[in-house]
Parts: C-alpha cells; sequence; structure tokens
C-alpha cells in the first residue's frame, strides 16, 4: 500500500499518544467522530484542508502525518529485513510502512541497530584485513620474536657450563642487554600500534593509506587544485593531517600531481556537462575527449556528488594486484592491506591488458545493493627493447542504476576470511564466519 495510504494509522497513533479522544479531536476538527474512525482506519483518504485541521489541532506539522517515517528509516527496516533472510519470523514487508508510522520509536530503534550492525560488520572487516595482511603488525611482531631468540641463544651460550673468557663474556652481557632493550623498545611500539588500531580510526598501515586518507577524507574532490592547478599541491600538503611520514607525504605528492595532470587535460567544468550527457561512461568519454580510459575513470571518481554525480568509488592496483590508491564506497571498501578477492573487474582487467571492461557485481550480503563496475589495465610508463612491462588496472564502481535492476550480477567479496560463500572457486582460505565454518564441516 502506498505510503500516504497510511496517514489515518498516523493520526490515531498520535490522539492516543496524546490522550486524545475520538470525539474530541473530531470537534476539534469541525468533523464527525464517525467519519474520524474511518480515516484513522484508512478507510477514506485525508489531504489539504482537513489535514492541516487535524494537524493543528494535534500540535504536528501536516508533513509528520502525510510523509510518515522517513526514506532513510523504511530502508533501514528493509536492510534489517533482508539481513534476517527467511524463517518462522519472516518480516511482513508489505506492512512495513504502517509499523513505522504506528510505531515510529520502535521503527528508529531498530533502524538504528541496523545501522550499528552495519558498523561492527566494517570494523571486523578492518580488523581481519589489519590481522591477516598488516605489514606493520608482521614487523612488530618478528622484531619481537627476533629479540627473544637472540636473548635466549646468548643467555644458554653463557649457561652452558663451559669455561668463557671474561672478554667474550662481556660482550655477551652487552649482547643481552642491547636485545633486551631493542625487545623492550618492540614490545611497547606493539603496544602503542595496537592501541592506535583499536581506536575509532586506525593508525594507517602504510604510505599508500596515508595519501588514501588524504583523498579519501575530500570526497575524492580537491577543489584547491580544480581552481589553481599544480601550484595548489603544496598547500594542500601543508593542511592534510592525514600524513605522518615523510614517505606518505611523497606518494601523497605524486597522486596529487597526478590529480592536477588529470583537471588540466580534462577541465571540471567541461567534464562535469559531458559526463552527465554521457550517462558517466567511462568509454564513451574517453572516444570523446580523445585521451586514455585510465584518466577518463579517475577523473569520473573525483567529480563532486552536489553537482548531480553518483559517489564513485576509485581502486587502482599494479600488476601484482596490490592497490596502489583506492578510495572506496560505503557499500564496498576492498582491503588495503591485501587478500582481497580476486573476482572483481579490477584484477580481471590485469590478465587483459587494454580491453575495457563493464560488470555488475553484488557482494554475498544481503543488504548490499548491486554495483556497477568499469575496469581497464593499461602500461605504465615508456617501454624499450628488452625492459620489464609494467601494468596498472584502474576500476571504478557506484550504484547500479535502477535499469539495471533485473540484470544478472556477479557474486564478488571482500576478502575470502570474511566472505560466507564456501561454494566459491576463487576462494584462497576458510571464512572466520561461523555460518562458512559450518558450511566447510
Amino acid at each position: 500500500m502506498p505510503q500516504g495510504q497510511f496517514t489515518g494509522s498516523r493520526i490515531r497513533e498520535r490522539r492516543i499518544d496524546q490522550g486524545l479522544r475520538q470525539a474530541e479531536l473530531a470537534k476539534q476538527a469541525g468533523i464527525s467522530p464517525s467519519y474520524l474512525n474511518l480515516i484513522e482506519h484508512n478507510r477514506r483518504r485525508i489531504a489539504g484542508k482537513l489535514l492541516n485541521e487535524i494537524a493543528r489541532a494535534l500540535g504536528l506539522d501536516p508533513q509528520v502525518l502525510s510523509d510518515g517515517a522517513e526514506s532513510g528509516t523504511l530502508d533501514a527496516l528493509r536492510r534489517a529485513a533482508a539481513r534476517a533472510g527467511e524463517g518462522p519470523g519472516e518480516a511482513e514487508l508489505d506492512r512495513i510502512e504502517e509499523f513505522a508510522g504506528r510505531f515510529p520509536g520502535w521503527a528508529g530503534l531498530l533502524a538504528a541497530q541496523d545501522r550499528s550492525l552495519d558498523t561492527l560488520e566494517a570494523r571486523v572487516r578492518g580488523m581481519s584485513d589489519r590481522l591477516a595482511h598488516d605489514p606493520q603488525l608482521a614487523s612488530s611482531l618478528h622484531e619481537v620474536i627476533s629479540a627473544v631468540t637472540s636473548i635466549r641463544s646468548t643467555s644458554g651460550i653463557l649457561t652452558g657450563g663451559e669455561e668463557i673468557d671474561a672478554d667474550w663474556q662481556a660482550r655477551f652481557h652487552r649482547n643481552i642487554y642491547d636485545d633486551a632493550q631493542r625487545l623492550a623498545d618492540s614490545s611497547q611500539a606493539l603496544v602503542r600500534y595496537l592501541d592506535e588500531t583499536g581506536a575509532e580510526r586506525g593508525a594507517p598501515l602504510s604510505a599508500i593509506e596515508e595519501a588514501d586518507a588524504l583523498i579519501e577524507a575530500r570526497g575524492g574532490h580537491l577543489p584547491e587544485i580544480e581552481r589553481e592547478g599544480a601550484e595548489a599541491i603544496e598547500a594542500v600538503l601543508a593542511d592534510a593531517t592525514e600524513l605522518v611520514s615523510g614517505a606518505g607525504r611523497a606518494v601523497a605528492r605524486q597522486r596529487l600531481e597526478r590529480y592536477a595532470a588529470d583537471a588540466g587535460v580534462l577541465p571540471l567544468a567541461a567534464f562535469s556537462e559531458a559526463a552527465r550527457d554521457e550517462g558517466h561512461d567511462p568509454l564513451a568519454l574517453s572516444r570523446r575527449f580523445g585521451v586514455p580510459l585510465p584518466r577518463v575513470m579517475r577523473r569520473l571518481a573525483s567529480l563532486p556528488p552536489e553537482r548531480g554525480h553518483p559517489v564513485t568509488g576509485l581502486a587502482i592496483c599494479d600488476g601484482a594486484g596490490v592497490l596502489t590508491a583506492l578510495t572506496p564506497l560505503s557499500e564496498a571498501s576492498l582491503p588495503r592491506a591485501g587478500g582481497a578477492c580476486p573476482l572483481w573487474p579490477l584484477f580481471e582487467a590485469l590478465s587483459r591488458p587494454g580491453q575495457p571492461l563493464r560488470s555488475l557485481v553484488r557482494l554475498p550480503s544481503g543488504t548490499s545493493p548491486a554495483l556497477l563496475a568499469y575496469a581497464v589495465c593499461e602500461p605504465l610508463g615508456g617501454v624499450g627493447y628488452g625492459a620489464p612491462v609494467t601494468h596498472e588496472a584502474t576500476m571504478i564502481y557506484t550504484a547500479a542504476p535502477p535499469d539495471m535492476a533485473g540484470e544478472e550480477a556477479r557474486a564478488v567479496g571482500l576478502s575470502c576470511r570474511i566472505c560466507p560463500r564456501d561454494d566459491c572457486a576463487a576462494r584462497r582460505e576458510p571464512s572466520i564466519l561461523a555460518g562458512a565454518d559450518l558450511a566447510a564441516r
């Protein structure tokens, strides 16, 4: 039933909440109690002057009664129902608006819980990615193990019962002291790192992630560089609190220089208008402007949504499949540290250099929308006789348009460790999710 047809239910709930009798509200609105009874049971449509009179009597804005629950709350309730799946307690989706209209408090609570689950799932994905592929964590643990092994070996020599020259004993004692100091420093660094990554915003894993954080914090769009070109790079770097290391600053400079070069070839005003004309199709835009497809994709990911462009994620990887740039979507953020699902078009493009790819993809969660992804792989830099050929793959992805709703989507994941699809031919390792573990048994 359309949303507006539940106005009567909302009137009834607000009247009961305020302790008004049906006859009292009918009198204030200038109608009979029997007619109000029909309205409250959604047997008569209501709008215009009468709706305003009833809203005034209840002390409410008429829109609260006519529009009911916000679309965001309804969407969250539908996601919650999809997350729960089918079963004895399957939700009555055809009555979701009635439920939200009659019980706005409960509807808001369920919507908030669904959003909390999304946040928790994102944190699990991030923690799993860090634990499995974090180079800084691996390096810190290696330092600790190395120091412990060295101390054990040296102490074993000193307690072996053999005569040891005094000079050698002094050297061994010095080695134990130095290794113990190294162990203490490594342990403290490890504790600090774990404390930081346990915070709301994790510490960057690498210089690449620092540069990603700079771009992501600005929504992929840098108006200073759009206006001033490369001359604005130093100002952007100076204001970037995301950059905490010299290496991160160097990588960010390279990213900003590429952004400035892209903006110089494809100015925002002209490209923005053309993107709307071409339905944001990167291949059509590449032909229209006569520029390489990767450059068009990077520019599409930099277009500001407030100008009517879709929110677009960007992922770039080298020939080894390692992400060198990532501006994620909230619906899908590939693991930054490695171990991403190989079924994404980004990685497929590596095996098909020069071939543009277009694919509809869907993550395993029942609440995830279908995504439209474009990808291409091109040689990076110049080539020469006998020189190795290096490649770079670029992918953009965004929410699929409504006219593609009936098309079959490719099943993809984020990483094997958190993907419940146990029958996937590309699986590298078992999933940590309970459902997948049970299915594997």
